[in-house]
């Protein structure tokens, strides 16, 4: 009985300490920042809202140009295309994300995910991509960033995610 109070009384404190290290809501604390009403519910105390970005890596748009942009690179590469399917451990990884004008004019090239044990891979695609500029008008999807992942392998030929083969299992 006692042991059955006791359990009782250290899960009510534990339940009640989670609560303590739920982090503080900004607008309570004060934050004159934007504050966006849950999902459904409209803004009523006269704050502002903030922007609600529509267009996603998972939208069929984005997802769509992720594929135009990459046949557009293998048009202007295709000598380094790896042909077939990869082998089970490609050279290099790397995430991409190029900044696109409203008109498919390359911006910026920045990495999300690089390989440590390959430093030279990353500014050849960077430099691949901003010779490859323009890159194909996005049309109603606009200025954004293109995301996509690069298969690279040691022979210096690669894949895009958005097109690849896939890989040989051995």
């Amino acid at each position: 009985m006692v042991a059955r109070k006791l359990a009782l009384i250290a899960i009510a404190l534990s339940l009640s300490a989670c609560s303590l290290l739920k982090p503080a809501d900004k607008a309570e604390e004060g934050d004159k920042g934007t504050v966006t009403a849950p999902a459904g519910e409209t803004a009523t105390d006269g704050r502002e809202v903030a922007t609600v970005r529509l267009i996603t890596a998972q939208t069929p748009v984005v997802r769509a140009y992720r594929k135009i942009g990459a046949r557009h690179i293998y048009n202007k590469y295709a000598n380094l295309i790896y042909k077939g399917k990869l082998p089970p451990l490609v050279y290099a990884v790397v995430v991409v994300e190029t900044d696109i004008d409203a008109t498919g004019k390359v911006v910026n090239v920045t990495f999300s995910r690089t390989p440590s044990h390959a430093p030279e891979v990353a500014p050849k695609i960077a430099e691949m991509i901003k010779a490859a500029s323009p890159l194909p008008n996005p049309g109603k999807l606009g200025a954004h960033t293109y995301v996509d992942t690069w298969l690279w392998d040691r022979s210096d030929k690669f894949q895009i995610d958005s097109l690849t083969q896939g890989q040989r299992s051995r």
